[in-house]
């Protein structure tokens, strides 16, 4: 084989490894914990009102199936409109912080300032002001959005390699051309953790926008089932939850090696490097 195709060949194995190492551990403690909370259950035979059992919520997920639905595709709608909204302010907000140095002296106090307000004392004056309709819960999930994608856009411009920047400008290269050739693609990768970051809460900022006040949602849906003590249809719902979480998180992720071959390129090609040389040092 070539030395080419053998690097090929390490590289997927090292890349097959990485995952199973990654998402074997996670995997078998979850499972762990889903059968011995079964079996605790059964064994101390807890009221289901109190603390229903794994094969119980499952159960009552699909007996609820057709309740979920609307609320679901509901918290959905609010969550990715939150999210691009936040991730537009965001984005700007970083480029503005990042263009004038007045400008990052005058936003940035107030930005972390702004994360000393607790959401939920924010929530019912955004229904006072914009009612119980769309609007409010999207402003909720861009709220709590917003932070992480601006701080990471922000540092992720300032940490560009200095010597290369200082290369084009001996090359005559104008600043908009360091921008898109060397700043924006180095804050690429830091601009994708802030996103990750902000997707994970992104659900939980749409369910606290309809408890303040909604019709619809899985956030009614499990108020609803709060106070009809349906605790199984409470754990339903955070199950869904965490699964909306989830997926969108893959999703970003899928993104960003879609978007950052580059970069994941270079990453791997730093692992054949390194592996070659304790190989070659044995």
């Amino acid at each position: 084989m070539s030395d080419q195709g053998q690097q090929s060949a390490l590289i997927r194995q090292m890349r097959i490894n990485r995952q199973a190492a990654r998402w074997a551990p996670p995997f078998v403690l979850v499972a762990a914990a889903l059968v011995l909370w079964e079996l605790a259950v059964r064994w101390t035979q807890v009221p289901k009102w109190l603390l229903p059992s794994p094969s119980a919520i499952l159960r009552a997920g699909w007996e609820a199936r057709g309740l979920l639905g609307p609320h679901i595709i509901q918290t959905a709608l609010e969550t990715l409109l939150g999210f691009c909204l936040a991730l537009v302010v965001g984005i700007g907000l970083g480029f503005l912080i990042d263009y004038s140095k007045l400008l990052r002296n005058a936003l940035y106090p107030l930005l972390v300032a702004s994360q000393t307000v607790p959401t939920v004392a924010i929530a019912p004056l955004l229904v006072i002001w914009f009612g119980y309709g769309l609007l409010p819960k999207v402003l909720v999930v861009g709220l709590i959005c917003f932070f992480p994608i601006v701080v990471s856009t922000a540092d992720g411009l300032r940490a560009a390699d200095p010597d290369l920047i200082n290369l084009l400008r001996t090359m005559g290269a104008s600043r908009s051309t360091i921008f898109f050739k060397v700043r924006l693609p180095g804050a690429l990768p830091s601009l994708y953790s802030g996103i990750r970051i902000a997707i994970t809460y992104s659900v939980v900022g749409a369910i606290l926008g309809e408890w303040v006040g909604a019709s619809q949602g899985l956030g009614i849906f499990m108020l609803r089932a709060t106070n009809s003590f349906r605790t199984d249809w409470v754990f339903v719902s955070i199950a869904i939850t965490a699964v909306l979480s989830l997926a969108l998180f893959g999703l970003v992720s899928l993104i960003e090696h879609a978007t950052l071959r580059w970069y994941y390129s270079a990453v791997r090609q730093e692992s054949w490097e390194e592996l070659r040389e304790s190989r070659s040092t044995k």
